[in-house]
């Protein structure tokens, strides 16, 4: 099983999901929406997807690009770390959704704007920006350097 389908399955499935079982059938099908009439194998859908992904998901690399994106588009910063770590500090403008309600607040990321998500190191915000894309959010963005590398940067924290 690949990185990217083991991964997707356990956004999928969450964190307390059999593992096993999901291995032990690799030839589980998945139906899929129009114009796709047949239904596909799982790991074929999860490729398709994962190819289907723009190749800058995690471009913004570092500190000076996303200072350049927030001038140019005013994104919506959105920090995924846990509550008390926001209030310890967070990037200006900010709004905290700790990565486990991500999925549940859905309402709180608009599709029309560019949303770029962070946490400490940016694992989080990897699996942020996956669990947007899919539902159906283009135009997010994960901020790989994280709160760290903002930190490291020597800039403004609010």
């Amino acid at each position: 099983m690949t990185t990217g389908l083991s991964l997707a399955v356990c956004l999928l499935l969450g964190p307390g999901a059999a593992f096993a079982d999901v291995v032990a059938e690799p030839a589980a099908v998945v139906e899929v929406s129009a114009p796709m009439v047949a239904s596909v194998p799982v790991e074929l859908a999860v490729d398709r997807f994962l190819d289907s992904l723009p190749a800058d998901v995690l471009a913004i690399g570092s500190v000076e690009a996303l200072n350049a994106r927030i001038a140019s588009r005013n994104p919506l910063l959105v920090d995924l770390r846990s509550p008390a770590d926001y209030r310890r500090g967070h990037i200006p403008a900010a709004i905290n959704l700790p990565l486990q309600d991500l999925a549940h607040h859905l309402e709180a990321i608009p599709r029309d704007r560019d949303v770029v998500l962070y946490c400490a190191t940016g694992y989080r915000s990897a699996l942020g920006v996956m669990t947007l894309q899919l539902h159906g959010y283009p135009r997010v963005r994960g901020f790989a350097p994280g709160f760290a590398g903002w930190m490291a940067a020597d800039q403004p924290v609010a």
